[in-house]
C-alpha cells in the first residue's frame, strides 16, 4: 500500500484550511491565543500572507506526494 497520495490528500486538505482562516477570519479562530501572537509579532497583514504562504507551501507538498 502507498501512503503517499493519502498523506498528499491530507496536506492540501489542511492547506485548504489554512486559506479559508486566513481569508475569511472566522472570529472563533482568529482570535485564538496563537494566532494573537501571530498578529502582535507579524501584524494583521503580515498573519495573513503569512498564512497563504503556508498554505500555498502545503499545496504544493501535496501535489508532490502525488508523485511517488
Amino acid at each position: 500500500m502507498n501512503i503517499y497520495p493519502l498523506l498528499g490528500l491530507l496536506a492540501i486538505v489542511y492547506a485548504l484550511f489554512v486559506l479559508y482562516i486566513a481569508i475569511k477570519k472566522p472570529n472563533s479562530i482568529w482570535n485564538m491565543t496563537k494566532i494573537k501572537l501571530f498578529k502582535k509579532v507579524l501584524g494583521e497583514k503580515g498573519t495573513v500572507t503569512f498564512f497563504i504562504i503556508w498554505g500555498i507551501l502545503f499545496i504544493g507538498l501535496g501535489i508532490w506526494l502525488f508523485t511517488f
